[in-house]
């Protein structure tokens, strides 16, 4: 069977209904969708807003999304340079094992490169085999003895109106 070729480009203001369709399929994938708020708009206004937060890639069969990252630059204090932080990547199912999961990792490690990232990092669910193993088939270390901590919703309300030693 012959497989629509794809390209990858970054995503346009019109790709923000697909890439939150795909938020939405990623979210009943990882059994979160309990945890799923944000909106198109508020998608949008991230990506295109005044001040962007967020960059995404689109992956395009026959000029239809069929896959994005989205990623943002943090910051390694132990190596002193801006790093690349990858917070989504997502296939469409009907599209996996054709290379574009790893094509949008490779361009995302390109502009890592290109902007002087001291590091590419993201996170991966413990129970994600394959995207383990196919992370790690890139040359990715999965981090064993890091756990992400996080504060939401009323827990960080509460803690952001505690009281600190500085404020007294």
């Amino acid at each position: 069977m012959n497989q629509p070729p794809f390209h990858i480009m970054p995503a346009a203001r019109a790709h923000v209904p697909a890439i939150h369709a795909m938020v939405r399929e990623l979210a009943d994938y990882e059994k979160l969708t309990h945890l799923l708020s944000g909106t198109a708009l508020d998608l949008e206004a991230e990506l295109f807003g005044a001040r962007p937060v967020i960059e995404a890639i689109v992956a395009l069969a026959d000029g239809v999304p069929t896959g994005f990252a989205l990623y943002f630059h943090n910051y390694s204090t132990f190596l002193a340079r801006k790093g690349l932080y990858l917070e989504d990547l997502y296939v469409k199912p009907a599209f996996r094992r054709r290379g574009i999961g790893r094509a949008l990792l490779v361009r995302l490690a390109r502009i890592a490169v290109e902007r002087g990232c001291g590091r590419f990092e993201w996170s991966v669910l413990d129970w994600n085999t394959p995207a383990i193993q196919f992370y790690e088939g890139l040359g990715a270390t999965v981090m064993p003895d890091w756990r992400i901590a996080r504060v939401t919703g009323e827990a960080l309300r509460s803690l952001a109106t505690r009281s600190a030693p500085s404020d007294m």
